[in-house]
């Protein structure tokens, strides 16, 4: 860098890495982002005197600060950051067929959990169920279903393989992070300026919003985090990176 205090400007989104808070052992990478906003706030108050109240001095504290994420990619492990949850390899699905019957039934693809097979006529879906099934393996009888006709068949079956499931539940919540990250800046000279940062404890806010439609933009999901102060008080760095260190 050739300058100590150069003219700097930026056009690049964060690269992050989120290490458990406790055991700052890495969680996530997120070099995917599209946005990230670092909105940090303080409250000022006033001891006022004389006439007209005016402000005479003024004392400030309560610093508070949020990190926004907004990214089109998400990987499983985005939602698990959001539910506060470990991703279960196992899942209870529902299941809707399109199928037609043979001279001994309905032949279902899954193996469904007891139960819950519902079948119903092709011309009546999701009206009245036919009455008196036999369920046996995958194969589902009932005196109303005729060969060479269609029905529609809804089931739930366990999934063991080959799902990764995010819960929400009523008493589970995002987990503190330390979150370390980088990206580029541009000096007036065409030289390039690592920023390395430094959130010292953030917490995802569990309120979120997905909006997923078949036109326009793809989705995109922002990650609001609450910035606290560590033990040490620390609550945000950036740190520029001059390349005088380099041999």
């Amino acid at each position: 860098m050739a300058k100590m205090n150069p003219n700097m400007a930026n056009r690049e989104v964060m690269n992050l890495v989120l290490l458990d808070y406790k055991t700052k052992v890495p969680f996530m990478k997120i070099d995917f982002a599209n946005v990230s906003t670092t909105n940090l706030q303080a409250n000022r108050v006033y001891a006022k005197g004389g006439w007209g109240a005016p402000n005479r001095v003024g004392f400030d504290g309560e610093r508070t600060g949020t990190l926004q994420i907004d990214t089109q990619i998400m990987p499983v492990k985005l939602f698990a950051l959001l539910s506060g949850k470990e991703i279960a390899k196992t899942a209870t699905v529902l299941k809707r067929e399109e199928l037609t019957a043979g001279a001994d039934g309905i032949q279902l693809s899954e193996t469904p959990k007891t139960g819950t097979v519902q079948v119903f006529a092709a011309g009546d879906d999701c009206g009245t169920p036919i009455s008196d099934t036999n369920v046996a393996e995958k194969k589902v009888t009932a005196t109303g279903i005729t060969e060479n006709k269609n029905y529609i068949a809804y089931y739930y079956l366990d999934k063991a393989k080959g799902v990764q499931s995010v819960k929400f539940d009523a008493d589970t919540f995002p987990k503190a992070f330390e979150i370390r990250g980088e990206m580029p800046f541009k000096t007036e000279d065409e030289e390039e300026v690592m920023c390395d940062l430094a959130y010292y404890k953030a917490q995802p806010q569990a309120t979120f919003n997905l909006a997923f439609q078949n036109t326009g933009d793809p989705t995109t999901v922002s990650i609001t985090f609450d910035c606290y102060a560590n033990q040490d008080g620390d609550i945000y760095d950036m740190t520029f990176e001059d390349g005088t260190g380099e041999e």
